[in-house]
């Protein structure tokens, strides 16, 4: 499990260099984040999700033209959880938009985190959009994953999602893994193309394989 310690440390680190207020204290602010993170429903969306989250970003931060937006959109992606809505990313930027000014973080920085929250509906960033390109190759470099970390995530999406029939979920499943292989890219940086793509084809693929059987 992630160290939530050094989660409360990065989350410091990282408002602490964007605000311009500082009459409110940081720390209540993280340790509420961390708690939406760690809800009973959560199987793949935890904190583990959250630091491996973080961790691409410092892999790709030299990408991003605003990185510690990116950082708190990170944070902020997937605050709001609930496998059988709809609206979560949504809902989890109306919440940075809500927190942030409160923290102390300027009007201009916290759109746009919560733009780059609301992109991971899609996870894809228009062309030149170097924040949202890093943000959704950190998002999905789960993807990339080798064997067994990728089947402890394709195995933490299905108890999410415990409620929906095994045939349903299956159809649901091979869906969005035709959609992401339809893609011309799944990955916008080029440490992403050129680290994690034909990995995370591959991985993809024989999900599919097996999805079919």
């Amino acid at each position: 499990m992630a160290d939530l310690d050094d989660l409360r440390a990065r989350w410091l680190r990282t408002l602490l260099a964007v605000r311009s207020d500082d009459t409110a204290a940081p720390e209540p602010y993280g340790d509420a984040l961390l708690k939406r993170w760690s809800e009973p429903q959560r199987r793949y969306h935890t904190v583990d999700h959250l630091a491996a989250v973080l961790d691409h970003v410092d892999e790709l931060a030299e990408y991003a033209t605003d990185v510690e937006a990116v950082r708190l959109a990170v944070w902020f992606h997937d605050a709001v959880y609930l496998p059988d809505r709809s609206e979560n990313e949504e809902r989890s930027a109306r919440l940075a938009e809500r927190a942030l000014p409160e923290a102390g973080v300027p009007a201009e920085r916290t759109a746009e985190v919560a733009r780059l929250v609301r992109l991971t509906v899609t996870h894809d960033p228009e062309p030149g959009d170097l924040n949202g390109e890093v943000l959704c190759d950190a998002d999905l470099a789960i993807l990339a994953a080798p064997p067994s970390a990728y089947a402890a995530y394709t195995a933490a999406v299905r108890e999410e999602y415990h409620f929906v029939p095994n045939d349903a979920f299956r159809a649901g499943r091979a869906d969005v893994l035709r959609q992401l292989l339809a893609l011309p890219g799944l990955f916008r940086t080029p440490y992403g193309r050129k680290n994690w793509e034909a990995t995370a084809r591959y991985n993809l693929t024989s999900e599919l394989e097996m999805l079919s059987l």
